[in-house]
Parts: C-alpha cells; sequence; structure tokens
C-alpha cells in the first residue's frame, strides 16, 4: 500500500489566523483541528476550517513544501488559498 502525505492550511475564518501543517491522515488532523483537539497555536487562535490542502507520495516531499509555504509573505499565502478555494470554504466534506 503507497503512503500519502499531505501539507494543509487551517484558518478561523476568511483572511484571519491561518496554520500550515503537515500529516500522513488528512481526514483525521482535519477533524482533531474541527473539534479544537490539536492543543497549542491551532486551539488558542480557534483554527478550525481546512481551507487548503496539497497532496504528496512522501514526507520529504510533503516537508519541504510545508517549509516552502512557512517561508511566504502572509499575502502570498493567503493568494494560494484565494487561488483555490475563493469562497474560503472548509474543504473537510471533500475528504
Amino acid at each position: 500500500m503507497e503512503r500519502q502525505f499531505w501539507i494543509y492550511i487551517v484558518a478561523s475564518q476568511r483572511n484571519g489566523t491561518i496554520y500550515i501543517g503537515v500529516t500522513n491522515d488528512l481526514a483525521r488532523r482535519a477533524w482533531e483541528h474541527a473539534e479544537g483537539k490539536v492543543a497549542g497555536f491551532t486551539q488558542k487562535y480557534n483554527l478550525k476550517k481546512l481551507v487548503y490542502y496539497e497532496e504528496f507520495p512522501s514526507i520529504t516531499g510533503a516537508i519541504k513544501r510545508e517549509k516552502q509555504l512557512k517561508g511566504w509573505k502572509r499575502e502570498r499565502k493567503l493568494d494560494l488559498i484565494e487561488a483555490h478555494n475563493p469562497q474560503w470554504l472548509d474543504l473537510r466534506p471533500q475528504l
């Protein structure tokens, strides 16, 4: 069985606070954020909505992309979300 990995962005609201993470189980991780089960930054800032994600065949590729996105300026990150999810919908139902 081939493993899959994802980078993802969760947000509090449109153009609000965002968090970029990496996981090997996107559905589980998105649920954990939505339910407030992830202690720390995302819980503190109420980041519950999955607004963007990308899939990778290796953890190395996913971590590389995560670091790349974290290095971007905020405006560029928001533009990425807007390009793929202009309504800032919660993408969890698509999983």
